[in-house]
């Protein structure tokens, strides 16, 4: 018990410190996107950076590939280890490079890279640590086990969120927007040099050690569409209104406040770290609910609660002026996505066999993030720039109606689990 519950302590703050270091380029973007896309519109620079956040995704589709294949021959640690290498990276660039102003579009060229370098990890990260975790957790405590997989996700968020917010108290607005916005990229990147030295020393799970395919069943790309074409498409189809529904309450919602609401930076940056906080303790809870009443009910929830509320509040946000008000309505918003992200690494994981379960956890769920979470934010302020914001409202409902009819219809995993682990 004390080795796995280690094991699922030392995997969870590593998913921590990947997702910081993906999550402070979102928290950060009102302050460096004037260095890298100079315009005199601040809309037209946040589409530009939402632009190179969306081309971080392109990436994940292929880390989610080649490590997966990776940690389904040579292990979920050998994954792991790797995903940190790579996050590190682009970190470091970010940090160094100078601006538009000094080396021209290479600036905007550089921020590409470090954001495909950092896609390529964070690609490869979720499958490993999502298959890691729920492999670790034990019958009977996977739902709530493998939730802090999100709850790590979000504490990444969380922690570049409570940067920012440091950094706004300490530094004068003119310091921080100058090259204040520099430091969290680069903690970031030493973080990362730190989780590489504690992944080296996690154990393997059993299920990876047990799994002996043949060579037609090793894990690759033909072997999963050959063999698993219904889950493939199932993790696609379940991932498609969740992952857009949490980059739009979460990501999203801070640079809403500030362009649509009228709130200040600081206090967008409040309601965000608040409301995050908060989202984050109602994972495991959410989680340990689904190990007793089952996975579908918890998405289902999600989907109906989805599909009804999703307008009503961001139309209401719109007109909110009042700080507490709109904490309650973002949080509203979290609580209905609860119902998806405590749950969808677990439900994921249990649909594949130990073999190819990397891949086929990481794969068909990074081209849903690809297709509907990187594009969130520039799907969003496309709306706005186009004079039809709420248009947005509606595509983040009919995209959760179609997860919703899969939600459905599918079976309840925890009651048809392919991990095969006491």
């Amino acid at each position: 018990m004390s080795t796995r519950l280690k094991s699922i302590i030392g995997g969870s703050t590593g998913n921590m410190v990947e997702w910081f270091d993906w999550y402070v380029y979102s928290a950060f973007t009102l302050y460096f996107a004037p260095h890298f896309f100079p315009s005199t519109d601040r809309t037209a620079q946040l589409l530009s950076a939402a632009a190179v956040f969306a081309v971080g995704f392109v990436m994940r589709p292929i880390g989610a590939w080649v490590m997966g294949v990776y940690a389904d021959r040579h292990g979920r640690k050998a994954g792991l280890t790797l995903s940190v290498i790579l996050m590190c990276a682009g970190s470091l660039i970010i940090a160094c490079t100078p601006g538009y102003e000094q080396i021209g579009v290479a600036a905007s060229a550089l921020l590409v890279v470090a954001r495909l370098l950092q896609g390529l990890s964070v690609g490869g990260e979720y499958g490993a640590s999502a298959t890691y975790l729920s492999e670790m957790a034990g019958q009977g405590r996977r739902g709530f086990y493998s939730s802090f997989q999100y709850v790590t996700l979000i504490s990444g968020q969380l922690l570049a969120i409570m940067v920012l917010l440091l950094l706004q108290a300490v530094l004068p607005p003119a310091d921080l927007e100058q090259w204040g916005w520099r430091i969290p990229f680069a903690i970031g990147a030493v973080l990362a040099v730190v989780v590489f030295r504690l992944r080296r020393g996690l154990a393997e799970t059993e299920s990876f050690k047990d799994a002996k395919p043949s060579n037609e069943q090793k894990s690759g790309f033909l072997t999963l569409l050959r063999h698993h074409p219904r889950e493939t498409a199932l993790v696609m189809l379940l991932t498609a209104g969740g992952t857009l529904a949490f980059y739009s309450y979460s990501i999203y919602m801070q640079k809403f406040l500030v362009n649509t609401s009228g709130f200040t930076k600081e206090a967008a940056s409040q309601i965000n770290a608040i409301t995050l906080f908060a989202f984050m303790c109602l994972q495991p809870v959410a989680g340990a609910l689904s190990d007793r009443i089952g996975r579908k009910p918890m998405m289902i929830a999600f989907g109906v609660s989805g599909v009804l509320f999703t307008y009503p509040i961001f139309s209401t946000l719109e007109h909110t002026t009042d700080m507490v008000t709109a904490s309650l309505l973002v949080m509203a918003a979290l609580i209905i996505v609860t119902g998806y992200t405590s749950i969808n690494a677990v439900v994921k994981a249990e649909l594949f066999p130990a073999h190819i379960r990397a891949l086929g956890v990481a794969l068909p769920y990074a081209l849903a993030n690809t297709l509907f979470g990187g594009t969130a934010e520039y799907v969003a302020l496309s709306f706005k720039d186009a004079g039809w914001e709420r248009g947005f409202y509606w595509y983040v409902t009919a995209m959760i109606a179609i997860s919703l009819v899969v939600y459905l219809r599918m079976r309840d995993t925890s009651k048809n689990s392919l991990i095969k682990e006491d």
